[in-house]
């Protein structure tokens, strides 16, 4: 089998068992030895668009979305939701970093197969906690930031690793610790619990987006540092919000020089 097709596959599906259970699948395989990444019988990647998602949550404008308080169940499924939506998103991520750029080592390949299949197994444990709540993936609306930032990054690998895992989805290691803490003190000690397991293998999602990110800066020859933070003055308009958790991000790759001018750049 062949990897790209088979991650197309994944990413095309519109039914969320379905495409858990086929991530898990390709994972495994890959793992077994049986698909391979030859691209050169593969036609070119689509260009990036739309992907493949339920009907609903019905997607809004950030700026629309209601804030969430963890004083009701309904505050603290909505919040799950929020969580859940980001995880899902985080599937189609990582299956397109795999899908779209070819020619890469097989350790990348692996890496974010990885990523796909943590994704996958933090939405289950996601959505089954909304089920506790009487909630369904879909029951509220999302936004779709990390998916937009996707298609934007989607004509070049070195933009997408430093954009997406190293600005968008490391600023979930910032806010989670707070998070964290707000179900606890709402007495959710098992959303809690979860969010903690996301927390700590998502610090290895960020490591794996700065390893690629150097890996294609060191290929051209670009000071991976002055690299970064034009990008987020182009993509960005140079906006970074903190504060930030400096313990994960270090341990996610990033240097204390880096975090320094985030910080600066962020104004905390």
């Amino acid at each position: 089998m062949n990897l790209f097709h088979q991650a197309k596959y994944c990413l095309d599906l519109v039914e969320v068992e379905a495409k858990l259970e086929s991530t898990h699948r390709l994972v495994r395989d890959w793992r077994e030895g049986h698909v391979g990444s030859n691209s050169s019988d593969e036609p070119e990647p689509e260009p990036a668009g739309p992907v493949g998602r339920p009907e609903r949550p019905e997607l809004v404008d950030a700026r629309r979305l209601p804030r969430r308080t963890l004083a009701s169940e309904e505050g603290r499924a909505a919040l799950i939701h929020a969580v859940a939506h980001i995880e899902f998103n985080a599937i189609n991520l990582a299956l397109d970093a795999v899908y779209r750029f070819r020619g890469l080592p097989a350790d990348y390949y692996g890496d974010w197969l990885r990523v796909a299949d943590e994704e996958a197994r933090h939405f289950a444990l996601l959505q089954e906690r909304l089920h506790d709540f009487g909630h369904e993936y879909g029951d509220f609306p999302a936004h779709n930031g990390l998916w937009d930032m996707a298609v934007r990054t989607a004509h070049d690998p070195l933009h997408r690793m430093a954009l997406v895992p190293r600005v968008l989805e490391a600023r979930g290691l910032d806010v989670s610790p707070g998070m964290i803490q707000r179900f606890r003190d709402a007495g959710d000690g098992q959303t809690a619990d979860i969010l903690e397991i996301i927390l700590a293998e998502e610090v290895g999602h960020v490591a794996i987006g700065t390893r690629w990110y150097h890996h294609h800066c060191h290929q051209r020859g670009l000071a991976p540092q002055e690299t970064f933070f034009s990008l987020i003055d182009t993509y960005l308009d140079g906006n970074v919000r903190g504060p930030f958790h400096r313990e994960a991000r270090l341990r996610a790759g990033f240097s204390e020089e880096e975090l320094a001018l985030l910080e600066s750049a962020s104004g905390r």
